[in-house]
């Protein structure tokens, strides 16, 4: 995985997470965001979290984010799509919105913590 040191738009507060498979936290899946070249392979939550933290990090813009429209997974119909948008980041808090594509299903989030929860409650 190379993250890309280019300026990138706001917009790209936006990643597509596609989970192949899923049990008690451990995942096989993989992340797609602008500043990564390619996909970023995700083998659990927490990593997932992590790595959009370190995402995030790059970021230097301020206000809402445009929205990123993203593809979904390719050939894998048995996989779940997600769309995670992170709006606010303060005090190493995210609120945002998680949005499961296969399902067309659109929930908030205001913390790092219920984002787990919603993965874990959506896929297990």
């Amino acid at each position: 995985m190379m993250l890309r040191g280019k300026m990138i738009p706001c917009h790209s507060r936006e990643a597509v997470v596609t989970v192949l498979s899923y049990c008690n936290g451990k995942m096989d899946g993989y992340l797609k965001h602008p500043r990564l070249d390619g996909d970023a392979k995700i083998e659990s939550l927490t990593q997932l979290v992590l790595l959009l933290n370190s995402l995030l990090d790059l970021e230097e813009c301020p206000g809402n984010p445009l929205p990123f429209i993203s593809p979904v997974s390719e050939g894998r119909e048995d996989a779940a799509v997600f769309r995670i948008q992170i709006l606010f980041r303060e005090h190493h808090t995210w609120q945002g919105k998680l949005i499961w594509q296969n399902e067309n299903m659109e929930v908030v989030f205001h913390s790092g913590i219920e984002l787990l929860q919603l993965f874990d409650e959506i896929l297990a």
